[in-house]
């Protein structure tokens, strides 16, 4: 069990979890007309979930311990979900609307703010609560600018989803604040 472990936390083992993820859809589409994928939908899926299965695997080969492993699934599991919902039915409205590509900004301050981080446990705090806050003014930008009225999207549609995809970056912040604080040298009372 253990060598499989090993196994799935390697680029190989990336490759191989995106091939069996890709092949519940592709077996799905055998049973029944709901599941509808084409070429460009696994293809697109595939490099969305090898990306950040990889993204994972390199993160976590620095994690001193299983809290900060949790902080880094975090961070790329929020990611994925958020890429992934607003690729497959939008995240303001139903369908493609230009309000759902200021999502564009928030995996830019992931990426930008990751790579300032050099992966340290505050800087890692930072940037999750820096993404958090983008979402937080995307839904506001989104109700300024009456997004509400898209087609499938309300004002509750548009501060759920966005509360929601905060709170998990808040989650994933507190846990890399929890793995600061312990790395953070205590100070001898004189």
């Amino acid at each position: 069990m253990n060598t499989l472990s090993k196994f799935l936390h390697t680029i190989p083992g990336a490759a191989v979890i995106t091939l069996l993820i890709l092949s519940i859809p592709l077996i799905a589409m055998q049973f029944t007309q709901e599941v509808d994928w084409g070429v460009g939908d696994f293809i697109v899926m595939g490099i969305l979930i090898f990306s950040m299965a990889v993204a994972y695997v390199l993160l976590a080969r620095y994690a001193p311990n299983f809290i900060h492993r949790a902080a880094i699934a975090g961070a790329v599991g929020s990611t994925f979900l958020l890429i992934w919902v607003n690729l497959a039915v939008g995240l303001i409205g139903a369908g493609p609307h230009a309000g759902n590509l200021m999502y564009i900004g928030v995996i830019a301050v992931v990426i930008i703010g990751t790579y300032f981080s050099r992966f340290t446990a505050k800087g890692m705090e930072l940037t999750m609560f820096c993404a958090a806050l983008s979402i937080v003014l995307i839904a506001v930008i989104a109700l300024l600018a009456n997004m509400q009225s898209y087609p499938g999207s309300s004002i509750a549609a548009i501060i759920s989803v966005n509360a929601f995809f905060a709170f998990l970056y808040c989650i994933s912040g507190l846990l890399f604040r929890y793995m600061a604080l312990q790395q953070t040298p205590e100070k001898s009372e004189m």
